[in-house]
């Protein structure tokens, strides 16, 4: 059984919040949404231009700049329009990720370095914009980054995707402490299993029905879910938490 979506409670108020690969079905937007509804001024982005005019549109007061994670001089126009913007950032949602389902056996260097550069090296470009620009802002701010349970366990098909997570969350752990002493928190999430149309899409339904039967709810996450917690580790009820990966998953073994 789902849950009623909750209403907010200001969590987030007056706090300048940017979101990587928010166009999209996944937790990118559900999170852009929790967002907006704890009170806060979001700055959504994705590499597709399109999608996110359309997202814009649907979510009404947020101000959209397009990024492509791979691209450093798209990333710091990214932190730079937002600040401009809203004259500051103060959270910043690393959620841009690549999967796919490949055998080591015949998986390409190309395919293995797309996954590691927009999961994983995409992520420390966006961590190190923003670090510079709290930094500037003279310290604070918190970050949270989308990582996967996948970075713990092991599934077949999946070792780009997988060391790529498991890459966001020592990226994690160790930034946190280089952010520490700017009083910026770095924390990531770990869902197992959300479900939204695009995974549906590149997921096998005997996969799916494999992968729901683990988890204890009988069921997959919503992307709202997961973007509940990534609000709490934004928020300020999360002050004392940094270099920390949280699960949020219902998963057995």
């Amino acid at each position: 059984m789902i849950p009623h979506y909750p209403p907010g409670h200001n969590l987030l108020t007056g706090k300048v919040v940017v979101i990587t690969a928010a166009a999209g079905t996944g937790i990118g937007s559900a999170v852009a949404r929790r967002c907006l509804d704890e009170g806060a001024n979001v700055v959504i982005s994705d590499w597709h231009e399109r999608r996110l005019k359309e997202k814009a549109a649907e979510l009404g007061e947020v101000h959209a700049i397009p990024c492509d994670v791979t691209q450093e001089d798209q990333v710091q126009a990214l932190i730079d329009g937002a600040a401009a913007h809203y004259g500051r950032v103060d959270v910043m949602i690393n959620n841009a990720g690549l999967g796919g389902t490949k055998s080591v056996l015949d998986m390409t260097d190309d395919e293995w370095s797309r996954v590691l550069d927009i999961t994983l090296t995409g992520t420390f470009r966006c961590t190190r914009a923003v670090l510079k620009q709290f930094v500037t802002q003279g310290g604070g701010g918190a970050i949270v980054n989308n990582a996967s349970v996948i970075g713990w366990r092991a599934q077949a098909g999946q070792a780009h995707y997988a060391a790529a997570k498991a890459g966001v969350m020592a990226l994690t752990r160790c930034s946190a402490l280089d952010a520490a002493e700017h009083g910026v928190r770095i924390n990531a999430v770990a869902p197992s299993l959300a479900m939204h149309p695009f995974l549906a899409k590149v997921t096998s339904d005997e996969l799916l029905e494999d992968l729901t039967k683990r988890e204890a709810f009988g069921r997959a996450a919503e992307p709202w879910e997961v973007a509940n917690v990534m609000v709490f580790l934004a928020s300020d009820y999360a002050s004392y938490m940094t270099g920390e990966v949280v699960s949020v998953s219902s998963q057995h073994p």
